[in-house]
């Protein structure tokens, strides 16, 4: 692979920084493409000199988009909102979006394209979000037929936007919580990658979709209490009724960065874990990586008195 160009859309986010730092470590070229090159520069250091090239491209701009493949050997697609704002719509970016790179990506000759979808995604969920990225998976594959779809559960590790936002809020003395029964198998950021890295390899993979789900399921309650556990926190969890949420959620959606959205807590409504019959991380030889072995090493930042303060507090629950 010591000679490939891997073209990587949302390269620079959570996942993509991750995803650009293993992936240069096998000598590939690599091409990250975000809307906002300046907000990227941190990734250029993670390879070698002129190992990483950021450019510009948009999902919604053809041209850009037709820009940042031209030469690439392989595609990875990882773009993704999980809230509407501007001309940043779900059907923009997860469907049209999504299609442009696939479409694009067969016209130019791309061996392999990786698309990061989202466990959950259907056209009949009540959530947008997910519709969309049903949309987004059936138009790739029509497009690009070889494709391989990724669909990982909530993704967890250094820089996630999950279990950090719950330590931060947990500094609060009391946390509401939305559908807390509902569950989810949270999957290592590293163990996504491992997969995105063996499919540009792997034959085999081409064409198939695989749901990545990790070694354990939580209740959504379960993983804000274990982000409190971990931040030393001494936190009460207050249950908020189905029939109060909506309300509480449109008026919390009004703020400029809310902590969540309407189409949230309709997809709140859904367990989010991988199915029986899925090809998963066991179907590629990856052991997943335990969710207790990794929060400690980034959720102590929370913690009172920092990463060397006494017992975890216990907890108050109503």
């Amino acid at each position: 692979m010591a000679q490939q160009l891997v073209t990587i859309f949302g390269g620079a986010g959570f996942v993509g920084t991750t995803l650009v730092e293993h992936l240069a470590k096998s000598g590939v070229r690599i091409r990250v493409a975000v809307r906002r090159p300046n907000s990227a520069m941190h990734v250029k250091p993670l390879g070698d000199v002129g190992q990483i090239q950021v450019v510009q491209a948009n999902l919604r701009d053809e041209a850009s988009v037709r820009a940042a493949i031209q030469g690439a050997d392989a595609v990875i697609n990882l773009v993704g909102i999980l809230s509407e704002s501007g001309a940043q719509k779900f059907k923009a970016v997860h469907a049209r979006g999504a299609e442009s790179v696939a479409r694009i990506s067969a016209g130019l000759g791309v061996k392999t394209l990786v698309h990061m979808s989202a466990l959950g995604a259907d056209e009949n969920s009540p959530s947008f979000y997910a519709q969309s990225k049903a949309l987004g998976e059936k138009a790739v594959k029509a497009a690009f037929p070889s494709a391989t779809i990724i669909r990982p559960s909530v993704i967890f590790g250094a820089g996630d936007g999950l279990f950090n936002r719950f330590a931060r809020a947990a500094s609060l003395p009391l946390l509401p919580v939305f559908s807390g029964d509902t569950r989810f198998q949270p999957v290592y950021v590293g163990d996504v990658v491992k997969v995105m890295i063996k499919a540009l390899g792997d034959s085999h993979m081409q064409g198939e979709t695989y749901e990545l789900g990790g070694a354990d399921i939580y209740s959504l309650r379960e993983m804000m209490q274990r982000a409190a556990r971990e931040a030393m926190r001494d936190v009460w969890f207050v249950d908020v009724p189905d029939f109060i949420a909506p309300f509480k959620v449109f008026f919390l959606g009004l703020l400029p960065n809310p902590p969540i959205t309407l189409d949230q807590l309709r997809m709140l409504k859904t367990d989010n874990v991988v199915a029986d019959d899925a090809r998963g991380l066991a179907d590629l030889g990856i052991t997943p990586t335990l969710l207790e072995a990794v929060l400690p090493t980034y959720l102590h930042q929370y913690r009172p008195k920092g990463q060397f303060a006494g017992n975890i507090t216990g907890f108050q629950d109503q």
